[in-house]
């Protein structure tokens, strides 16, 4: 999926994500409900043809089909193009199992069957893939993986085969479709890269699927967006206290990161923002006028019990963040971001911390302190959260929310020109900004990473990360309507 910031209206109201096992037990559950599984499949294929139609021109479509459900779509949706005229043939992989709701739709196929194999593939100007679903439990290679490669426009049914719809890695080869279409939520693996690349253009389409299934299923993972958290405004009694007092910590080199930590705390609606830089507090006071800067030691800064949250580590030295952290998740009351070097300050020891509000590390971070992420980084972040007991938010361009409590939002409001020196600076500081004024963790990281994507984007390509802090309460304005 290239970068669409209109895409999300496109999913009104189906902001649920939905694992490859979730999916199933509602597969599973839906005839009780009403919905006949051939009564699913049926409106699954008619949606890739739908898909299909409104746009490709007519062309030599080759339907490539699995044995599972994903195949039975994929039986529908031939049937259904060959009756608008199209010239269409399928290749199957394996039989349906018999008596299955996929046998059924494919004894409905009457039309030309050819050799699953690589020159069929390549001899296609369109090839529909309904080989494997969004479960697949191995990888794709040998015969499956040389058609799927001899394919030169793919359109994917549900997910293009080998993508894994819990996580979005490839098992062992997936192709590259110009448009997946899949059905009632859309899987984790749609938004998580490299998943959500090879997806292409994205459907989503109804099929039927009864909404009851989702209160038995009760989704823990989220599309990140307004419908998740609400971003606080200011009431009548407001003042620059009530607002929130953010502290964010000085270093005495990169001096930067902390103004732009600072400017994100500020324009995302924080009352007052200090900068404290104990060390050289001097070179900060040709700032912004309204930023407050002060020399005061931590310890005496922790007396004002106003001062309630604080972002540690932009710009602030790995041994200065080191010495300082301890003493702020000691703090009660407080809430700490951690960022950038106090994150590597805690290399190998993701105990330490805890007691932390919200983490906020990038992927080179995240390894340090948690180890490796591996193929999984929606789990990965879900275990650092559980095992830290703070949010995680692990940067990226599939940005990920994990809350302790297994809660997680996957970010897709972020253009690929936010990836610039000093955005996450602008990002800790807008987190802050938000638990200042009274939203909890975890909702506050998921507002402060989607409004942080589209300012980006309302900033447009080319800019920097100085540019980002400008356009928050345009993008906030954008949430709250």
């Amino acid at each position: 999926m290239d970068f669409d910031s209109a895409w999300e209206s496109r999913i009104a109201g189906r902001h649920e994500l939905l694992s490859p096992e979730q999916m199933g037990r509602a597969d599973a559950r839906a005839p009780a409900l009403g919905m006949p599984g051939a009564a699913l499949m049926e409106n699954a294929g008619r949606a890739v043809t739908r898909a299909v139609l409104a746009r490709f021109r007519p062309c030599r479509t080759l339907v490539l089909c699995g044995p599972g459900n994903n195949g039975g779509d994929g039986y529908v949706a031939a049937r259904l193009l060959a009756q608008q005229g199209w010239p269409v043939s399928l290749a199957a992989l394996a039989l349906p199992r018999a008596g299955s709701d996929a046998a059924a739709a494919a004894l409905r196929w009457h039309g030309p069957t050819v050799d699953f194999s690589p020159a069929e593939a390549g001899r296609a100007d369109l090839v529909i893939d309904a080989v494997f679903g969004a479960g697949l439990a191995r990888a794709v290679d040998g015969l499956a993986a040389d058609v799927l490669a001899a394919a030169r426009r793919v359109v994917a049914v549900d997910v293009p085969s080998g993508v894994d719809g819990a996580n979005g890695a490839v098992r062992g080869f997936a192709p590259q479709a110009a448009l997946t279409v899949t059905f009632f939520r859309l899987k984790p693996g749609h938004l998580l890269l490299p998943g959500r690349t090879l997806c292409g253009e994205i459907v989503l389409a109804d099929i039927g699927m009864p909404d009851a299934v989702l209160a038995e299923i009760a989704p823990d993972i989220f599309v990140n967006g307004p419908w998740l958290w609400r971003v606080p405004e200011p009431s009548a009694e407001a003042h620059k206290y009530s607002r929130g007092h953010v502290t964010v910590l000085g270093g005495a080199t990169m001096t930067g990161a902390a103004r732009l930590a600072a400017s994100g705390a500020r324009r995302t609606g924080a009352g007052l923002a200090t900068i404290a830089a104990e060390w050289d507090a001097d070179i900060y006071r040709h700032g912004a006028p309204g930023l407050l800067v002060t020399e005061a030691s931590v310890h005496d800064l922790l007396a004002d019990q106003r001062r309630k949250v604080w972002v540690c580590g932009p710009g602030l030295g790995v041994e200065a963040a080191g010495a300082v952290l301890p003493v702020l998740l000691a703090a009660t009351g407080r809430s700490v971001v951690v960022d950038a070097d106090a994150l590597t300050a805690c290399a190998g020891d993701p105990d330490a911390l805890r007691g932390a509000a919200v983490l906020t590390p990038h992927e080179g971070e995240f390894a340090r302190v948690f180890g490796p992420i591996g193929e999984d980084r929606l789990e990965a972040a879900r275990a650092a959260a559980r095992r830290t007991r703070a949010v995680v938010l692990l940067k990226g361009a599939d940005t990920v929310i994990a809350a302790p409590d297994g809660r997680a939002a996957i970010n897709a409001s972020a253009p690929p020109w936010l990836a610039t020196a000093g955005a996450g600076d602008v990002l800790a500081g807008m987190i802050g900004g938000l638990l200042g004024q009274g939203m909890a963790a975890w909702e506050a990281a998921a507002a402060a990473a989607w409004l942080h994507g589209r300012a980006a984007a309302l900033a447009g390509p080319g800019m920097l990360a100085e540019d980002i802090a400008p356009m928050i309460q345009a993008a906030i304005s954008q949430a709250v309507t």
